[in-house]
């Protein structure tokens, strides 16, 4: 009952941050294993600047453990959504593919949803078997 759990959560936070990373860096597929949709520039899924990568941090409490992005488009990279025009009637951006760059105006963009967010099979495992780790560290 008096065990520090403040330790096993910070453990989780690491590992989870760490997973997420790995997810965006090399694995481009949701928790539940559907490979990301492929982005229009061909360059690659969610990891153009490392920013969202670099982004990904935790929290950590005695009871609980938050995991997530605090960049202002983790969102939408998450769950998808369409992206329209604040002030003006259309979009207006540059782009690359193919090696060509390319102007466009449009009045919307389809984003689709490329979950990085969220524990698969494995990383639910590997959890399980740090907590194990740690448990047993206790009870020796």
């Amino acid at each position: 009952a008096n065990a520090p759990t403040a330790d096993l959560m910070e453990g989780i936070g690491r590992l989870v941050q760490g997973q997420t990373r790995r997810r965006i860096t090399s694995e481009k597929t949701s928790p539940a294993g559907a490979a990301w949709q492929a982005n229009r520039a061909g360059t690659s899924t969610l990891f153009k600047s490392g920013a969202l990568y670099d982004s990904i941090d935790y929290q950590a409490s005695a009871a609980s453990v938050l995991v997530g992005s605090g960049l202002v488009y983790s969102r939408i990279h998450q769950y998808g959504g369409v992206i329209k025009p604040k002030n003006g009637s259309a979009l207006k951006f540059w782009w690359v593919s193919g090696g060509f760059t390319n102007f466009a105006i449009v009045k919307s963009v389809t984003m689709p949803a490329r979950p990085y967010l969220g524990l698969s099979a494995d990383n639910q495992n590997e959890i399980v078997e740090t907590t194990e780790d740690w448990l047993s560290r206790l009870l020796q």
